[in-house]
């Protein structure tokens, strides 16, 4: 029979051996919780961003005014090296010499076009403006992932958050770029808010500053009166004329976030391609 005071012994000895034996589990596997803590820490790291932790509201007035920071002035103070890696300061000998944006993908949603065709354009560079804080930042941590999970690919695209109807002269000097993208803007139902659709008359006219000659404007919608509308207004603009051919990038609308969604639900795709055509007022050869 033990008394009250063995058993005392007895409790604290068995505390001690416990505490004892765990400090020893712990200082052996500490190596091991730094690497696995570390491992966690990579697959994090290049961990997809998920889409439910983005949410925001499908539409978003291009007329107010958002706060957007850092925009630049002038092109000239853009350092686009800073948005693309391939073109870091140890790589500014290299072929790859003075970057430049040529593909614009305005309105670029959750980035699936430039996803699709940075492996078919590697040399060019692209930029996706999205109006949404969440949803850019959204493409920026996808891109970062992807960059990461694919070593050497995806240094080519990039997505600044900005509004494409009042900042592009910030950005992009005339001619500078090679294909613009209009996939899936928002439709602007009321004709009250038809002002706010990125397509008219006077924002052609800046599109086409800004695309250089030979180059192509590509748009797609699901909405008919919407694809009614932006094709008018690219047929009646002197700039643009239509071109039909079998272009493989159009082929990529469908695999975007919203083309794919279009098809889930058993929708239509209207598309067109536009060639910028020279003013034969100002801009012979």
């Amino acid at each position: 029979m033990i008394d009250g005071n063995h058993s005392m012994i007895i409790f604290f000895l068995n505390d001690f051996s416990i505490e004892t034996t765990m400090d020893e589990q712990v200082e052996m596997e500490k190596p091991e919780q730094l690497s696995s803590s570390s491992r966690k820490k990579e697959l994090l790291s290049i961990c997809l961003p998920q889409k439910r932790y983005y949410r925001q509201r499908a539409h978003s007035n291009p007329i107010a005014d958002h706060f957007f920071d850092d925009y630049p002035i002038i092109p000239d103070d853009v350092d686009w090296s800073s948005f693309y890696p391939i073109y870091s300061n140890e790589n500014k000998n290299s072929e790859f010499n003075n970057p430049q944006v040529e593909f614009l993908d305005i309105g670029c949603g959750y980035g699936g076009l430039l996803i699709e065709l940075s492996p078919l354009f590697p040399r060019s560079l692209m930029l996706g403006i999205e109006i949404r804080q969440k949803v850019s930042d959204y493409v920026v941590e996808r891109i970062r992932a992807l960059r990461i999970q694919n070593p050497g690919q995806f240094n080519n695209i990039n997505c600044i958050r900005s509004n494409a109807m009042k900042y592009l002269p910030n950005f992009f000097r005339k001619s500078q770029l090679s294909k613009i993208f209009f996939l899936f803007p928002d439709p602007h139902f009321k004709k009250q808010k038809h002002k706010w659709r990125i397509i008219s008359q006077q924002l052609l006219s800046e599109y086409a500053y800004f695309l250089r000659i030979d180059g192509y404007a590509y748009f797609a919608t699901d909405v008919k009166e919407l694809f009614d509308w932006m094709f008018k207004h690219f047929m009646e603009h002197p700039l643009f004329i239509e071109i039909k051919d079998d272009d493989p990038i159009i082929e990529k609308f469908s695999l975007t976030e919203e083309g794919k969604k279009v098809k889930r639900n058993g929708g239509q795709i209207w598309y067109a391609k536009f060639k910028r055509i020279a003013d034969p007022c100002t801009e012979n050869d």
